[in-house]
């Protein structure tokens, strides 16, 4: 199903808790008294922030996960501004009102012997684990490789071991291998049939260039800043081989053969 297909809801979710995982990042937790519609990884939601006086536009979020059972949906969110920041000060019981789901997804695999190969750094592993586990309820085994500074930047560790096989590295060596993602082992060791990837645009430019190098299927969810969510305020606007095109309309995801990288 694709993005145009989906229903788009805009809703007051009322917030289970809010966890920090470290100086910089919190895990908010989201349900409502209705079942959750339907969602996919790589899609996400634009955020209200209310009661902050200097955010006037909604912020985009990724879709850490979705558990069912509970009707519960997951965001992970980088304090890295005031709207952020002040999300981060809500707490359980408080409300967020959201639109969702917005964006395209990930490909996912058509087989259970399909190689999948997530590739995520700081923000970007939310996404991963969301596709992650849907991979792994379709009965195949998703491989993540996880990328960051330092071993306390490191998230969600334990939800992706549970998931599939994990793979580390972090720049200054205090967890897995040094160095960056695309230094890491398994990429001269192993094949994939698919890459999938979501992190900061320089990370994502070099597993492009590997997976093309390789002759890998490649896609990567862009996060260029989305205001609006659904292409009208053209802020989030990406050259491509087709144009300039909205990442929040026609991407997030996209297949990199499109792009002008």
């Amino acid at each position: 199903m694709t993005n145009e297909e989906m229903k788009k809801f805009c809703l007051d979710l009322n917030i289970v808790n809010v966890e920090r995982m470290n100086a910089r990042y919190v895990l908010i937790r989201l349900t409502h008294a209705q079942p959750l519609p339907p969602m996919m990884p790589g899609q996400f939601v634009e955020v209200r922030v209310d009661h902050s006086p200097q955010t006037f536009l909604r912020r985009p979020i990724s879709i850490n996960f979705v558990n069912k059972q509970r009707n519960e949906m997951g965001l992970l969110v980088a304090t890295v501004g005031e709207g952020t920041r002040h999300m981060a000060l809500l707490k359980a019981g408080d409300t967020l009102n959201c639109v969702f789901p917005l964006g395209n997804p990930f490909t996912l695999p058509t087989s259970p012997n399909e190689r999948f190969l997530l590739v995520g750094g700081g923000v970007g592993v939310a996404p991963m684990l969301f596709l992650g586990q849907i991979i792994k309820e379709m009965g195949a085994q998703p491989t993540f490789l996880l990328g960051a500074r330092t071993a306390t930047d490191l998230l969600e560790i334990e939800l992706f071991e549970s998931t599939g096989r994990v793979l580390v590295t972090t720049e200054d060596g205090t967890a897995g291998e040094k160095g960056f993602v695309t230094n890491h082992s398994v990429l001269q060791n192993e094949t994939f049939d698919m890459i999938s990837t979501c992190g900061p645009k320089p990370m994502m430019m070099a597993v492009a260039r590997y997976a093309r190098e390789k002759g890998i299927n490649c896609e990567v969810s862009l996060e260029n800043l989305m205001a609006c969510g659904i292409g009208a305020c053209l802020c989030c606007v990406e050259k491509t081989v087709e144009g300039n095109l909205c990442a929040c309309k026609e991407g997030p995801v996209f297949n990199i053969q499109k792009l002008l990288w």
